[in-house]
């Protein structure tokens, strides 16, 4: 013990006795001397693995990072002693590093720094991966900041970047910890700097984690959200069964992508008439599928009580003008009354070039012409109609993600596949025909996903 001697007399025993006594009490006390630096020292690494163990229970039991990152901030400045803290998380879109923690500063002081910024620290310790320390009242090291202008003016800091290597891979930069104003005289040490990197390794891995997690329930909700477009967008086409009483109707329309922009509709108007209509935004998607449900709104209102077919596709026109011209899309439509008392079909195309009547007794397939351009790219156009043969006639309405469909090797189903599926079944239920079309697509294509919306629309009268 450093202050304490202890004074031996001889006792009329001889002087080696005397020094062999001095010596065994030397030892005791460098002993003890010794067993209490290491008390001391294990005391100090209890806490710093306390440290670690309850950081690792704080990540352990939390997945957003933002509420672990103030108290991982409290822990960690209150062992290393240090009066302010902040953590920075990369956002690689802005190429920024953003405050999500902060103790002793407002982190609303705190403006977002560029990577790319060549003179501030943390965008340094970011970009190079590695730690930067100062102790001001070293007159030997120099100011770490940049220049008379961004000189460093606080006490001691310690600067480490947030660091995540996934399994067999290289390391990448999250995000850095600041630890700035050490409590006390002394700088911070060796054994700080070891301690936050540790601590800044498992920060990274949970960022990374987060991260995952955030995205993972981000494609979830997207997957849930189009699901539910997807059905409601089936809900909006109506059943075969509205004209059972009146006709046999086969349809299916199948988006290429969750939803879409091919629709359909059947009508029950006065009478014995039936209203059919087929339409095929140019494009597919969240887009197409706004303008095909707004169609099919339109095409509910206007189809009842337009005077024809022209007039109906007219009225459409220009309650979807504006959509139309915003999101810079046109709709191909066909739109037929048929009238099998009268024996007639009286019908309006804007553009759509899949519509056949075909006979039922040669199969003949007669194309349905375009009377005007598509909704979305001119006005005017006009109205024809053709003789209807009850019980006989075959309506094949279909959009181009049909006919253009491909197999591997790059040829295309084509019209004349449909067709002839028609022809050879005339005779079946309108089902029977539909299924046959899309069995033989699929085997065409092998199955794999339609680079475009097919709807089919089969209808005997």
């Amino acid at each position: 013990m450093e202050g304490v001697w202890l004074e031996i007399g001889n006792g009329g025993r001889g002087t080696g006795d005397a020094k062999a006594l001095a010596q065994v009490i030397g030892t005791v006390l460098a002993a003890e001397r010794e067993t209490g630096q290491v008390a001391a020292e294990l005391s100090e690494r209890y806490e710093e693995i306390d440290l670690i163990y309850t950081i690792s229970e704080i990540l352990g039991h939390t997945i957003r990072l933002d509420e672990a990152a103030h108290r991982i901030l409290r822990e960690v400045a209150t062992v290393v002693r240090a009066r302010r803290a902040t953590l920075l998380v990369h956002d690689p879109q802005a190429r920024l590093l953003r405050v999500v923690a902060a103790r002793g500063v407002d982190p609303s002081d705190i403006e977002p720094i560029e990577v790319d910024d060549p003179c501030s620290i943390a965008a340094r310790v970011f970009r190079e991966m590695k730690i930067v320390s100062y102790d001001p009242s070293d007159a030997g090291v120099p100011d770490p900041g940049c220049g008379e202008e961004r000189a460093y003016k606080g006490r001691a800091f310690i600067s480490v970047p947030v660091v995540y290597a996934a399994p067999g891979g290289s390391p990448k930069p999250i995000g850095v910890i600041n630890l700035t104003d050490r409590l006390g005289a002394d700088a911070f040490t060796a054994g700080d700097r070891k301690l936050v990197a540790a601590i800044a390794n498992q920060i990274g891995a949970a960022v990374e984690n987060a991260r995952l997690v955030e995205r993972d329930q981000g494609q979830q909700r997207v997957r849930r959200e189009l699901e539910l477009a997807h059905d409601l967008q089936l809900k909006l086409l109506p059943s075969p069964l509205v004209v059972a009483a009146k006709a046999d109707v086969a349809a299916r329309c199948r988006s290429a992508d969750s939803v879409g922009g091919d629709f359909y509709n059947l009508l029950s108007l006065h009478g014995d008439r039936i209203g059919v209509m087929i339409g095929d935004v140019s494009s597919h998607g969240f887009g197409a599928a706004l303008i095909m449900a707004l169609a099919m709104a339109a095409s509910g209102i206007h189809a009842e009580t337009a005077e024809s077919p022209s007039e109906a596709l007219r009225q459409m026109e220009g309650s979807l003008a504006e959509e139309l011209a915003d999101t810079e899309m046109f709709l191909s439509l066909f739109y037929a009354v048929i009238d099998p008392g009268a024996g007639r079909l009286a019908y309006a195309n804007a553009g759509h070039p899949h519509a056949f009547l075909v006979a039922g007794d040669t199969g003949e397939a007669q194309r349905l012409e375009a009377t005007r351009p598509p909704l979305g790219l001119g006005v005017g156009g006009e109205e024809r109609s053709v003789p209807w043969r009850r019980r006989e006639a075959i309506l094949c309405l279909f959009t181009d993600g049909l006919a253009d469909a491909r197999n591997e090797a790059g040829a295309r189903f084509g019209e004349e596949r449909v067709l002839s599926h028609v022809r050879n079944l005339r005779a079946r239920p309108a089902r029977d025909i539909l299924e046959a079309v899309f069995t033989d697509i699929a085997a065409f294509t092998g199955g794999g996903p339609a680079n475009d919306d097919r709807t089919l629309v089969l209808l005997k009268a």
